[in-house]
């Protein structure tokens, strides 16, 4: 008898453990894929009137225009990405030490080159450090907001 009651205590106490260790794994594994579903690998700049009279260029041309993510850039002699428009106003391309940069979801570039979002489990939501672990509007990810009455926990929403 004293076995069965050892071992229950073991069992018992092992799946407690290993609960809160796989929600842990998967919440680090997420905030570790820098920028994994806020960027795409490529930019199609948005056409904006502004845009278009600074560079002089119809909007037959210019909706064409596409920047990979990380272009090579320079601030004096080929900036290609100075706070230009991208992805339908989801990005916002600056060049960030000689690459272009989307400062609204670049963790290393969070609304301006070069401010990183360094608490664990923060994420760069439209330009602004966000922790994603317990945001009701940023649950887990940018922009995934809880329904209502649900409350965000470790990145989940309705998380008890």
């Amino acid at each position: 008898m004293a076995n069965i009651g050892t071992t229950l205590k073991f069992t018992i106490i092992l799946s407690l453990l290993i609960i809160p260790l796989t929600l842990f794994t998967k919440l680090v594994s997420s905030t570790n894929d820098i920028e994994n579903d806020e960027d795409d690998e490529e930019y199609v700049v948005d056409t904006t009137p502004l845009l278009l009279r600074r560079h002089k260029a119809t909007s037959r041309l210019l909706s064409s225009i596409i920047i990979k993510k990380g272009a090579h850039c320079d601030v004096v002699t080929n900036n290609i990405c100075n706070g230009i428009p991208a992805n339908k106003g989801k990005g916002l391309l600056f060049c960030c030490k000689k690459h272009c940069r989307n400062v609204l979801s670049d963790r290393n570039n969070c609304g301006v080159c070069g401010h990183k979002c360094k608490v664990l489990g923060e994420r760069c939501c439209n330009g602004v450090c966000t922790n994603v672990w317990y945001n009701d509007n940023h649950c887990g990810k940018c922009n995934n907001k809880c329904s209502n009455g649900d409350k965000c926990g470790n990145g989940f929403c309705g998380y008890a």
